[in-house]
């Protein structure tokens, strides 16, 4: 080298090492910003797999044994062969406005049939669920004797126990709909036990009463407009 180049050499070495240095320093922000973003993406995968992992379907196995298991609730009370039935309306037809507050509001006559033999006693729970307001009780009885058969018209079985309902009373209130067509259930528990419960007890009370000891469930809708 010749000492003209050596010198023009010299000169420009500190130029080309400070351009390198900017050329490392630009590269390696560029590098950490592109592994930043790597991995904000790959996080945000994992939580994404994890949240699909976990709203997926149950496997059908697991799909099955859920539903038998409900299935498998629900038999337990109503498997039985026992009935309730009325001469007055047929299920989910017209209930007469003699049993409503359009006529003498009187409770309609009902027939129980198959009681189970070691039922004690027997308990009546009427309500329209679709009242404006939400669930509407007409009716509560409890202690009918077990041997029951018949229900007759606008009365209650002898040492039948009868609760308050929606009207604030402690007795049948026929239907009253303010509008439109509602249904009315009639729905009969046969019980284990008889129940000790004043007569200021609502729809809530008796059903906490009676769980655990329902052998056997009935009903029969009826349906009545205005």
């Amino acid at each position: 080298m010749t000492p003209k180049r050596s010198r023009l050499f010299f000169f420009y070495l500190p130029v080309f090492a400070c351009g390198e240095r900017r050329w490392y320093n630009q590269n390696m922000k560029k590098m950490f910003i592109c592994i930043f973003a790597a991995s904000v993406l790959l996080l945000t995968g994992c939580a994404s797999a994890q949240n699909s992992s976990t709203n997926a379907p149950l496997p059908k196995a697991t799909q099955a044994y859920t539903n038998k298991q409900s299935r498998s609730d629900t038999k337990s009370l109503t498997s039985s062969k026992m009935q309730i039935s009325s001469s007055a309306f047929q299920p989910n037809s017209k209930i007469p406005s003699l049993y409503t507050c359009d006529g003498k509001n009187i409770s309609p006559p009902f027939t129980i049939k198959d009681v189970p033999e070691n039922a004690q006693s027997l308990a009546l729970i009427a309500d329209d669920p679709d009242a404006p307001v939400g669930l509407w009780i007409h009716w509560t009885l409890w202690n009918i004797d077990p041997k029951t058969t018949e229900i007759s018209e606008n009365s209650v079985p002898a040492g039948t126990a009868q609760g308050t309902t929606s009207f604030g009373d402690a007795k049948y209130g026929g239907p009253c709909p303010p509008s439109g067509t509602h249904r009315y259930f009639f729905k009969l528990y046969a019980l284990d036990t008889k129940l000790d419960l004043p007569k200021t007890t609502d729809k809530n009370a008796l059903e906490t009463a009676m769980k655990n000891h329902i052998l056997a469930r009935a009903e029969i809708i009826g349906l009545y407009a205005r």
